[in-house]
């Protein structure tokens, strides 16, 4: 693809669209905050734009984007550069669009339980400000407390609530959406059921910014669960632990959060945060179970049947938090797993999902790959539903096994996820890092049909090319 250099004049038009103060090049932004929009957490890529645009509402991206569209210059849209695939990154340089002044909560629907906003609100903020009415939006990423929605729906964001109520995509209605051409369109309707055309709505949500950019979004809400139980179990063995996982669903309780810690990550953790946590020295891993819902006493019978299951497995003590405080710093510790990680040593995170049931092979699969390579992992993630995070720890491992040499391993791990019956991302999307590895998850045929959908929506490439599968 053959892309446009920028110019003087298409920065003066740009300008025209959103005001200079709204317009950065590297020459005239200080230098550490020009650097921050060619980063994300993702490992330590970086990629400088050669502009960055921040439109306030959706007619000034049309006529960015048209203007990119006409001249072939990339665009790539960033949120809150929290992401974990590199998929926010500019590969080609050109025009990131920064979506951080598109942050209005435009309206909270209390009669239809929806709510339609823009991308760059915080999840956390947007989940409060509904809350504060009595309703519930559920997808809950660790980073909901700077991630934009915007970047949500770009990856189809999970969290440790996805166990009960789904990710991003279970509650989108409608999307309001500029194509690379700079035309404005709608993809649905604001209503549950939709019989009518193909679905835009959830071919945008997941597509990481390569067919288009969001401007609103509609999205259903549900009434706030008005109680809810939270428990720490260790285990003595952690395969055991994520063997509990699908046994406490196959009695009956279907958690609204379940997450699996084996042990050096909640200690990392809990180091990082000096949040003191007991942790007994034949203690491998925890599971943290959260039970919610409108009726308490309910919910302890639930718990009950859990304590049951649990009996079945090698625990130590469990600890059931009785105080909001207590909950708080439990999440809070399994939250910053990836910063603590990421404070601990360099590393790469590997975002694989199998069915629930495999999460022991799984586990144990990742475990004899990195001893049979010499690499270390910590392993962490979204037990409920069977996706596992995989950090893979750099440690004493030299420039060629961390730069080549893990390719194997990693290509190894991606292979048992599809064995498995699962694939080789649950919720941190395909983007850069990924890239590589799609042809182990879809065939050649999905990959053709993907190709053509890009084609219909962006002939010229622009959109945030060199990501998920393209060869660009």
């Amino acid at each position: 693809m053959n892309f446009q250099v920028l110019t003087p004049a298409l920065v003066a038009h740009l300008e025209e669209i959103v005001g200079p103060a709204y317009v950065l090049t590297a020459q005239r932004t200080e230098a550490a905050e020009y650097a921050g929009y060619g980063r994300d957490h993702t490992e330590d890529l970086h990629y400088a734009p050669e502009v960055v645009v921040k439109p306030a509402n959706a007619e000034q991206v049309s006529e960015i984007v048209r203007l990119c569209h006409e001249h072939h210059l990339p665009v790539t849209a960033r949120g809150a550069g929290t992401g974990l695939s590199g998929g926010a990154l500019p590969l080609h340089q050109g025009l990131v669009l920064s979506t951080e002044r598109l942050n209005k909560i435009i309206e909270i629907d209390e009669r239809n339980l929806q709510a339609t906003i823009e991308p760059g609100v915080i999840n956390e903020v947007f989940q409060r400000a509904v809350q504060e009415v009595g309703l519930f939006y559920p997808p809950d990423p660790a980073s909901k407390g700077s991630c934009f929605l915007g970047g949500n729906l770009a990856h189809s964001s999970g969290g440790p609530k996805a166990v009960k109520y789904g990710t991003t995509r279970d509650y989108v209605l409608n999307l309001q959406v500029v194509l690379p051409t700079g035309d404005i369109i709608w993809t649905a309707a604001n209503t549950l059921k939709n019989s009518t055309g193909y679905n835009l709505t959830q071919l945008m949500v997941g597509s990481e910014g390569t067919l288009g950019i969001i401007t609103k979004a509609v999205f259903r809400l549900l009434p706030y669960p008005k109680h809810n139980i939270l428990m720490l179990v260790p285990f003595r063995q952690e395969a055991e632990a994520a063997e509990a996982v699908a046994a406490v669903f196959r009695a009956g309780i279907i958690p609204s959060g379940m997450e699996f810690m084996e042990r050096e990550a909640i200690a990392w953790s809990s180091d990082y945060l000096q949040i003191p946590l007991t942790l007994p020295e034949d203690i491998t891993a925890h599971l943290l179970i959260e039970l919610d819902g409108q009726d308490l006493d309910q919910l302890y019978k639930e718990a009950d049947q859990v304590y049951a299951v649990l009996e079945r497995y090698e625990v130590g003590e469990i600890l059931l938090a009785d105080n909001a405080t207590q909950k708080d710093e439990l999440w809070k510790i399994r939250r910053n797993i990836g910063n603590a990680v990421r404070y601990n040593s360099v590393y790469k995170e590997e975002d694989t999902v199998v069915p629930r049931a495999e999460l022991a092979t799984l586990l144990k699969g990742v475990k004899e790959i990195g001893r049979r390579y010499g690499f270390k992992s910590v392993c962490y993630g979204h037990a409920g539903d069977g996706n596992l995070h995989v950090n893979i720890i750099r440690g004493d491992l030299d420039d060629e096994m961390w730069n080549v040499g893990l390719r194997q391993p990693i290509t190894e791990i991606f292979e048992l996820c599809v064995k498995l019956g699962g694939t080789i991302s649950g919720e941190h999307g395909i983007g850069l890092v990924q890239k590589g590895y799609i042809g182990i998850a879809l065939k050649e045929a999905n990959l053709h049909l993907m190709r053509g959908i890009k084609q219909v929506f962006d002939p010229h490439g622009i959109m945030n090319p060199g990501k998920i599968w393209t060869t660009d």
